[in-house]
């Protein structure tokens, strides 16, 4: 008998730093939860409606890999609507199994063992497991509190080698909730240009962001036809258990994504390829209604945070705010340890997503007002004992 059967590849990834502590906050009673991203949100009624029409209807069989061409063109008439840019829904455009999904499709389809992915970090948790498991090598350049979370070009440039194959960017961020500006991400594009590099962008909460327009990656000049977009319906439409996302970007390469699609997952749900129609059709104004609420959040969060004596900057996309808890005496991971089992508030630490994170935790605002009002009470106490 063996003493193993896993491969060492697998055996090395590093569990989820978020549910570790949603795991662990499921045990115990009266816990308040700013750990999980996922809205707190039912998914709104029109889409419901438009998933159980669809069962209703005995459309309960396999699509075409790449997805029905109505939410294909659904999706393509949605990107050129709201950001400009355009895609051929049937060679352009593939529907996936959420944004997981599609990022891991990309990774597979555009790596050879040993290439490199630069990684703006922090970042959500899977981007580096996504490129090991595609037996890359992700190489992390931090952003920092300091620079508002934007990226920095110049530290992109430094971090490229022979052996880089991309540069993953994903903004509006999780963890930090920062938006990239323009001018910077105009800079990574001339940077992709001059490598030679592909641009993955994973742009799942784009139509969460406040006072400022979303900066699509893809539509930036001599940016579309080296990049790949990664897009969702879970943060905008509150879809997280529907899992249906997609991808877009030149026929080529989406060519490759949906080779790999086909053998490991044939085609996302049918049911929800149907929702997601009226999701893009019918719902802006749901869409409207739950930012103009994350928003409200978003400004009692960052001020009470503030108050406490925990510093943290204003983001401007997504629903997580990032205090720096450095100042305190704890770092990220007792923090979050302590202030779970003292004052049953789950946060996750910063050092969960990667270089620049370390320091600080990720609270996110996508629950109920008067539960963050509480939490901010328990963080006041917990803070002041420290």
């Amino acid at each position: 008998m063996r003493a193993s059967y896993i491969s060492r590849k697998v055996a090395a990834l590093k569990p989820s730093g978020i549910r570790k502590f949603f795991d662990i906050a499921a045990t115990m009673k009266d816990v308040i939860s700013l750990g999980i991203g996922e809205p707190d949100f039912t998914t709104p009624p029109r889409i419901l409606e438009a998933g159980i029409r669809s069962l209703q209807n005995g459309e309960t069989h396999y699509t075409s890999n790449a997805g029905l061409s109505e939410l294909r063109q659904s999706i393509a008439a949605h990107l050129e609507v709201h950001y400009g840019v355009r895609y051929d829904p049937d060679s352009e455009i593939v529907i996936t199994v959420g944004g997981s999904e599609a990022l891991y499709l990309a990774f597979t389809a555009l790596l050879d063992p040993g290439d490199e992915v630069v990684i703006l970090t922090p970042c959500f948790v899977s981007y580096q497991a996504g490129v090991l498991l595609a037996d890359g090598v992700p190489v992390e350049v931090a952003c920092t509190m300091e620079n508002n979370f934007d990226l920095d070009p110049a530290a992109v440039r430094a971090a490229i080698t022979p052996r880089t194959k991309a540069i993953l960017v994903g903004y509006p961020n999780n963890p930090t909730g920062a938006v990239a500006s323009r001018q910077r991400l105009e800079e990574i594009v001339r940077i992709a240009q001059e490598h030679d590099l592909i641009i993955i962008s994973d742009e799942i909460y784009d139509r969460l962001v406040y006072g400022l327009p979303h900066v699509c990656v893809p539509a930036l000049p001599g940016a579309k036809e080296r990049t790949i977009l990664v897009g969702a319906f879970s943060k905008d439409y509150a879809m997280t258990g529907w899992r249906i996302g997609y991808c877009a970007g030149p026929k080529e390469i989406m060519q490759a994504l949906v080779r790999v699609h086909q053998y490991t997952i044939m085609c996302a749900p049918t049911t929800a390829q149907a929702a997601a129609i009226t999701a893009l059709r019918e719902c802006d104004e749901d869409v409207m209604e739950m930012r103009q609420e994350y928003d409200r959040r978003r400004k009692l969060i960052v001020s009470g945070l503030n108050q406490i004596g925990l510093p943290t900057f204003e983001p401007k996309g997504a629903f997580y705010a990032f205090p720096k808890i450095s100042d305190v005496g704890l770092d990220d991971e007792a923090f979050a340890n302590r202030l779970l089992q003292e004052e049953h508030v789950a946060v996750v630490p910063g050092s969960a997503f990667g270089a620049g994170g370390e320091g600080f935790v990720r609270c996110s605002y996508a629950t109920a007002y008067e539960k963050i009002e509480e939490a901010l009470r328990r963080m006041e106490k917990f803070v002041n004992r420290l």
